[in-house]
């Protein structure tokens, strides 16, 4: 099932409270970030809110698409969100998968994998899982839901992209200290002119994608 919202600056609690009367008491959100950058992993987050607290809005104020957060908002909420959060989870697909898998299957194992990392630290059995980005159809057990701009209309699903994007943040700015002529910790592996010119100057480093043009292309270029 496919849901649409109309624009909403703030995620809200609506969907989660429709379900939760159908008798939902675990959702789960899910949602993942950096399918498009050229290097560096695929990463998703996995969260599951008390949804009996009746306070939860007003304590994970702000919580909402994290690409309209700053890096400090996103940082000072995520912590709000692990102490608040029922369950939660990270997972991700390393480069290396990305180019032996695809993109698309790659960013599903990585939500796979946040939730069972939040599934398994909590001992919790989802009722149902709300989805930004796609089905999971080896997961047809649990009931999915996947909404268009999830992230901007679920609590559920914002707050998991919020650890997803500040858990990727981190690791890309690690990789930084590892290939500091990159500059991988501005970035964070999407293709600016400053990492495409790092690219045609330095070549590709284990952290990149392969698969994915413009890196393919050059490799090519050097082959040839």
């Amino acid at each position: 099932m496919r849901v649409s919202a109309g624009a909403r600056k703030t995620a809200s609690l609506r969907h989660e409270r429709h379900f939760q009367r159908a008798g939902c008491q675990v959702i789960v959100g899910i949602d993942e970030v950096g399918r498009g950058p050229l290097a560096g992993p695929v990463a998703a987050g996995a969260v599951a809110l008390p949804l009996a607290r009746r306070d939860l809005s007003s304590a994970l104020r702000g919580a909402r698409d994290s690409k309209e957060m700053t890096a400090a908002q996103r940082e000072t909420l995520a912590k709000t969100i692990k102490a608040v959060a029922s369950a939660w989870g990270t997972g991700s697909s390393s480069a290396a998968e990305i180019d032996a898998i695809g993109i698309a299957e790659a960013t599903k194992k990585a939500m796979r994998r946040a939730l069972e990392q939040a599934l398994a630290a909590s001992a919790l059995t989802a009722d149902c899982l709300f989805l930004d980005y796609a089905l999971l159809p080896e997961l047809r057990e649990i009931p999915q839901v996947c909404f268009v701009e999830g992230d901007k209309h679920s609590l559920s699903i914002a707050c998991a992209s919020v650890i997803a994007k500040v858990w990727r943040d981190a690791y890309m700015t690690g990789l930084d200290a590892r290939h500091q002529r990159y500059g991988f910790s501005r970035h964070k592996g999407y293709g600016t002119k400053e990492h495409l010119r790092a690219l045609r100057r330095y070549g590709a480093c284990e952290a990149h994608r392969r698969s994915f043009k413009p890196v393919s292309r050059m490799l090519s270029a050097d082959d040839g």
